[in-house]
């Protein structure tokens, strides 16, 4: 008896290490989710929105969509979510752009027609470049407002950290992308294999442009009280709006377009956010 229950128990062990491994050496499968296929706006119905390419140092070209903004707009620098593409976003880049917005939203290496692997590293390295471009078509970086989106909430905050700007959005943001994996494989050990980390506590602290972040309460990808907790953790004026019955990605179904906009436009107004503020 006891010999079969050492057995088990090392058959047990050995396929829990087998798991691990597999999970170490395929991570970034887990992580990235992208949709490959380039898409020109124009077939989208997008008017007045250039495609345009960011060339990394290290050789890359990196796909971007951009549209200008109406004179004393303000421009989004949008990092969206870790699947799909820019076509997936179309909507919400024609609603920007229709309220006067500029908009560039840049993709990931590997994702709608950009060459390479998507990584942390890679990301962030090209969202700086993404920054400095529009800072190259003359847009001042008091007219730049980081928006990220899901998984790009930790590569919005990356930018500002670095650089000046107006103001950030953060669309469900996560405290880190390691403590999303060990909510979600509380078996596995995450903190110790996870090579893409974006520790957006670790970053928030370099960040003084006003903040607002958007959570759905039943969101049930990156959990409202990690909003929460960005939120307290900011050193910049931070105003958190949760909005109750609403999921990861289906907010704007419950007002969170109008809410980012009168955000905004309050920022462009006042030049300064809220602090601690929480709105439902």
């Amino acid at each position: 008896m006891a010999s079969t229950l050492f057995k088990v128990v090392i058959a047990l062990a050995g396929l829990y290490a087998l798991v691990v491994g597999a999970t170490y050496y395929l991570q970034r499968k887990l992580l990235y989710f992208p949709d490959t296929r380039r898409t020109p706006p124009d077939s989208l119905g997008l008017t007045g929105v250039q495609e345009i390419a960011l060339r990394s140092p290290d050789g890359e070209t990196i796909v971007a969509w951009f549209a200008a903004a109406a004179p004393g707009q303000p421009t989004l620098l949008y990092f969206h979510g870790n699947a799909g593409s820019l076509a997936n976003r179309s909507e919400r880049f024609a609603k920007y752009i229709a309220r006067g917005r500029g908009v560039l939203m840049m993709t990931y290496r590997g994702y709608g027609g950009s060459t390479g692997q998507p990584s942390e590293k890679a990301n962030v390295a090209d969202a700086m470049l993404a920054y400095e471009r529009l800072r190259g078509m003359g847009v001042a970086a008091s007219d730049i407002i980081v928006y990220g989106e899901s998984l790009g909430t930790g590569i919005a905050i990356q930018v500002a950290a670095r650089h000046e700007v107006g103001g950030v959005v953060l669309d469900a943001p996560y405290t880190s992308i390691v403590d999303v994996a060990e909510a979600v494989y509380p078996i596995l050990p995450s903190r110790w294999l996870m090579t893409d980390r974006y520790e957006t506590l670790r970053h928030l602290p370099g960040v003084s442009a006003p903040i607002l972040i958007i959570h759905g309460e039943a969101d049930r990808v990156i959990p409202v009280d990690m909003g929460r907790a960005v939120a307290a953790s900011a050193r910049a004026p931070a105003e958190l709006m949760t909005f109750p019955g609403a999921g990861h990605s289906d907010h704007y179904l419950f007002g969170s377009f109008d809410a980012v906009n009168a955000w905004i436009d309050r920022l462009r107004t006042h030049g300064r956010g809220s602090r601690g503020r929480e709105q439902r």
